[in-house]
């Protein structure tokens, strides 16, 4: 990786960290919908990261976001499990004709077919395991899924817009 896509991928770590901290904080839908974007910031790292580097940049976005949430490990641990499960996903999702090396896994680089199989499982499994752990037993199941449910769609359709807005289709070199 190239020191300008270091630069790029540290702002853009800073960014979704100070957007999911300061702004979205306090935004629930419905006393129900979370909207956690900061999973974005994960999914759309370059596939070629390896397991462990992505694992700890979970950590490390996740356990900043739980200092200001105080959410005791909550989010480093669902961010550490999507780290850990995106790359045997992406492997599962491989198009046709291979991936393009140094094309991030974006909306607007895979296409939305894709990109919808790719990230609503991931979302899902991060949000059930945050929220169960958060819950551990202390409500009924309804709610929980009803909160991991709508807060995932939060989440994506925040994130696809950010995507939409924001980014823009790379080109392969």
């Amino acid at each position: 990786m190239t020191s300008g896509k270091i630069i790029k991928y540290s702002l853009s770590f800073v960014l979704y960290f100070l957007i999911q901290v300061f702004i979205l904080k306090d935004l629930v839908l419905f006393g129900y919908a979370f909207c956690f974007l900061y999973v974005f910031f994960l999914l759309n790292l370059p596939h070629e990261l390896p397991t462990v580097p992505l694992m700890l940049i979970g950590f490390f976005m996740g356990i900043l976001i739980d200092l200001f949430y105080d959410s005791l490990g909550l989010h480093a641990a669902s961010a550490v499990l999507l780290g850990f499960l995106r790359n045997p996903w992406i492997q599962v999702n491989t198009p046709t004709g291979g991936y393009d090396d140094n094309v991030p896994p974006t909306l607007l680089n895979m296409g939305m077919g894709w990109y919808l199989f790719y990230s609503i499982p991931l979302i899902l499994i991060h949000h059930l395991l945050f929220f169960y752990i958060d819950i551990l037993g202390t409500e009924l199941y309804l709610p929980l899924v009803i909160r991991v449910l709508s807060s995932m769609a939060f989440t994506f359709l925040l994130g696809i817009i950010v995507q939409a807005v924001f980014y823009k289709k790379e080109r392969v070199i």
